[in-house]
């Protein structure tokens, strides 16, 4: 009795992503409204929570690509390794800015220090011009 072996791929499943971008356009907002208020530590407290968001959902949405479209097991993977195969795969451009970026959001987690607030509201500007370009190629892919 012959067994046939399928290679059928299904079709990737849409991918919603709503979410990121609008976590995006709300940092964006944010960072538009610190130019305006720069001396205002409550919109630097905002950023800051929306640069935390915004980089959360930008890795759910880098493992989710690279589960279903490319089919790694991202469970298994260090940060560092996902990160390095994200831009393998080319949906992100520089992967040490992603890795100060992880850093940066790390160390809200743990303290709070005026000065560490500044250096991790300096990195909100660079993530967004980042994860844009992440959200650009998430939104071009082939169905």
């Amino acid at each position: 009795m012959a067994r046939w072996i399928s290679c059928y791929n299904p079709p990737m499943p849409d991918l919603d992503l709503s979410p990121l971008s609008n976590a995006l356009k709300q940092l964006e907002d944010g960072l538009a409204a610190s130019d305006k208020n720069p001396a205002s530590e409550i919109i630097r407290d905002g950023v800051i929570q929306r640069f935390e968001y915004s980089h959360e959902l930008a890795l759910k949405f880098i493992k989710r690509i690279l589960e279903t479209r490319h089919g790694d097991n991202v469970d298994q993977m260090a940060y560092n390794d996902l990160l390095r195969t994200a831009a393998e795969r080319g949906y992100i451009e520089n992967v040490e800015e992603w890795f100060a970026y992880r850093n940066a959001r790390n160390r809200t987690s743990h303290t709070y220090d005026a000065s560490i607030a500044a250096a991790v509201f300096a990195s909100a500007q660079p993530f967004l011009q980042n994860a844009r370009f992440l959200l650009q190629h998430l939104e071009h892919l082939p169905v």
